[in-house]
């Protein structure tokens, strides 16, 4: 008989299950909803409905048969505070909450934040564990005192279904992880006054944590015993999934944020303070991730503006030329500004170019474009210089992976399907402990593209330039949001 793997990818709004043959066929997908809750600054979820979902979705692919093994992966940063028993002490603070964003500011501002890049070569934001754990001491001390771990989701999850306390070296990363040591740095901790909390953060297992099937006692209809493997978090395994792990290749995620990440052999520390670098099991290898704040998110404001839909979208670019008969447009449409390759809360979106004959189609393509250019930008910034993935449900649109080809002049291969997060949490799992179960796959056969889109001469050379003045706006609407003097430096 056949063994079959499932693959769990616990998103933020989306849990997502994958049962996988041995040759890397999907056999069976499912996913649900999860919901998020607060309002203004405070975006939290229901541990014990993420719990449910993925509980949920993986009994629904195994299909009563028992795998030979699970891997999960799902969103990273956030904090989720639990007792020794994995149950919530309150509500999981989301990777989107903002409530440290002060605290954020002032570390940014007495030159903390430029210290721990320095050390780390990660930046801090409002919604990572460090910032989070930094609010809730100052805010909240009690939950922290009711709790045993904070972790991330997918730990929490590993936690109730094997009872195992870990973490992986991704979501360490963020913003604890010495990249010398490759463990806590107590500077870090001390930095943000949150040295007496260490306690609370789970050890650090490599290459990943792996763990046993409690069975009935873990709410699932998983057989006690079975394999269970956490981590890496999404980006990363993401590019596992899509088999980018040569140093120089990268993965693009085409979604709701744009997320760029691309393999690295060192951590860079002495360049601009931003982005992160996600620590692998390997420690000549690491994801150099600019996850910007702009992504489909932004061709969704203008469907939404024009009155079009997602199905509209493909037969919009190919009825409209190369730069959308002279619309074009900034992408910075998050209320927070933007975070990569620069970080700049002023930041903000802009339509040029516009008369009364600009149709809705060229306003969408303007802003795809512009989506791409911001692509190129932060790939650039990461170090591209090898073969580049692509996933995400920006994917779906040929024509605009072709405008994404041409943008950054390179062929795209478009990630086998369906969920590589999922694939790449099964090929962790497998590469940890594969061998010791009798288990073996062929990674290759497992992570070739569905399809490889090639670039357009005559496009690649026309975006060039128009990439060029893409640049120049960039740099002078930076000049206006902060009040200076338009430049025209690039």
């Amino acid at each position: 008989m056949c063994a079959v793997f499932v693959g769990l990818d616990m998103g933020t709004s989306v849990a997502k299950a994958v049962a996988f043959a041995e040759d890397g066929t999907a056999l069976r997908a499912e996913s649900v909803p999860v919901s998020l809750g607060g309002g203004g600054d405070r975006v939290e979820q229901d541990v014990e409905e993420v719990v449910r979902a993925a509980v949920r979705v993986i009994d629904a692919v195994a299909d009563g048969g028992p795998p030979a093994l699970v891997g999960m992966t799902g969103q990273g940063d956030g904090l989720w505070l639990v007792d020794a028993a994995g149950r919530a002490v309150r509500p999981a603070l989301s990777w989107m909450d903002g409530r440290a964003g002060g605290l954020v500011a002032d570390w940014m501002e007495d030159g903390t934040a430029l210290r721990l890049f320095r050390h780390t070569g990660n930046v801090l934001f409002p919604g990572s564990p460090g910032a989070l754990l930094a609010w809730l001491d100052r805010n909240e001390p009690e939950s922290l005192d009711a709790a045993t771990t904070a972790a991330c989701c997918k730990d929490i999850l590993h936690l109730r279904l094997t009872g195992e306390r870990s973490t992986d070296l991704s979501d360490a990363s963020v913003p604890f992880l010495d990249p010398t040591t490759r463990a806590y740095s107590p500077q870090v901790l001390e930095a943000l006054g949150i040295e007496h909390r260490a306690g609370l953060l789970p050890p650090v297992r490599t290459p990943v944590p792996f763990g046993r099937a409690l069975g009935g006692r873990s709410g699932t209809g998983l057989p006690a015993g079975t394999p269970v493997s956490s981590g890496p978090y999404d980006l990363p395994a993401s590019a596992l999934g899509a088999g980018i792990t040569g140093p120089g290749d990268g993965l693009l995620i085409i979604g709701t944020t744009l997320a760029c990440e691309v393999v690295a052999e060192r951590v860079v520390r002495d360049g601009d303070p931003v982005g992160f670098h996600l620590a692998t099991d390997r420690a000549d290898r690491y994801l150099r991730a600019l996850p910007a704040m702009t992504g489909t998110v932004a061709l969704d404001w203008v469907l939404g503006v024009t009155g079009s839909t997602h199905e509209q979208v493909s037969g919009m670019l190919d009825e409209t030329p190369r730069g959308a008969r002279g619309v074009a447009a900034l992408p910075y449409l998050s209320p927070s500004g933007e975070r990569v390759p620069f970080v700049d809360p002023r930041a903000r979106a802009e339509f040029t170019g516009l008369d009364l004959r600009a149709s809705r189609a060229e306003l969408v393509r303007g802003m795809c474009e512009a989506i791409a250019f911001a692509a190129r930008h932060c790939l650039e910034a990461a170090g591209l210089t090898g073969e580049l993935g692509v996933c995400g449900g920006g994917a779906r649109s040929l024509p605009w992976l072709r405008i994404f080809a041409d943008v950054l002049g390179r062929p795209l291969k478009v990630a086998r399907g369906p969920e590589p997060g999922a694939r790449g949490a099964v090929l962790a799992a497998l590469g940890a402990r594969g061998g010791d179960l009798g288990l073996d796959v062929d990674t290759a056969e497992w992570t070739k593209p569905d399809l490889v889109i090639d670039p357009d001469p005559e496009g690649v050379a026309y975006y060039e330039e128009a990439y060029a003045d893409y640049l120049y706006r960039v740099e002078a609407a930076r000049s206006r949001w902060h009040g200076g003097p338009v430049r025209a430096v690039l």
